[in-house]
């Protein structure tokens, strides 16, 4: 809500500095009239860049919230792969950009299949997911696995990824014949192993 006052009382101020200026224009000389102009373009660029920043700002901090979210609404890993249903499980940090670039995109993804699909979020800075981390050989994050419902790996994406096709996998869960896929993309964040990570009891991301 504040983001959008924002945005409306930038426009707003626009607008107005405009229309003054363009009354004082009518009355005033040339030199002036050039004066007044550049002052309009400069209250203008200024209001731009403003408002860019703080829609920026607003993105920004969708995707680092997504991010964290996902950590605590995610069904644990030993549940989802025995509940006979597939199961989308992605490898995240919180400092991973290309993690929260995908954020919203699988914000969508849970809020549309998650009826059917578990979905599982394991924070690669958290020491109690590192047998799961070695398990599937997870050096470049996001990583996501897709199980199908007995448990079978059928897919996984590494890196930044199309929308369309991580939907056609998900689709693809259900069908008996699933030949295994491995997606890579080079816009990915390497993980490093931080011996220092210290793990909260309720932690789950």
């Amino acid at each position: 809500m504040l983001i959008e006052f924002n945005s409306l009382y930038l426009s707003n101020l626009l607008k107005m500095s405009l229309v003054s200026n363009a009354l004082i224009v009518q009355s005033e000389s040339p030199k002036s009239i050039l004066k007044t102009n550049l002052k309009t373009i400069i209250i203008s660029f200024i209001s731009i860049v403003i408002l860019s920043l703080i829609l920026f700002k607003n993105s920004f901090f969708k995707s680092t919230y997504l991010l964290k979210s996902f950590g605590e609404l995610s069904v644990d890993p030993e549940i989802a792969l025995t509940n006979d249903k597939p199961t989308f499980l992605e490898f995240y940090a919180e400092w991973c950009e290309v993690c929260k670039e995908m954020a919203p995109q699988v914000s969508d993804l849970k809020d549309e299949y998650e009826k059917d699909i578990n979905f599982v979020f394991l924070n690669v800075d958290n020491q109690k997911w590192g047998n799961y981390i070695k398990k599937f050989h997870v050096n470049g994050i996001p990583q996501v696995n897709l199980f199908d419902n007995k448990g079978n790996l059928v897919s996984t994406f590494i890196g930044k990824q199309d929308d369309i096709k991580m939907r056609e996998s998900i689709e693809n869960l259900e069908r008996e014949e699933k030949p295994f896929q491995e997606v890579i993309n080079t816009e990915f964040s390497t993980i490093q192993e931080n011996k220092n990570n210290k793990v909260s009891p309720r932690s789950h991301g």
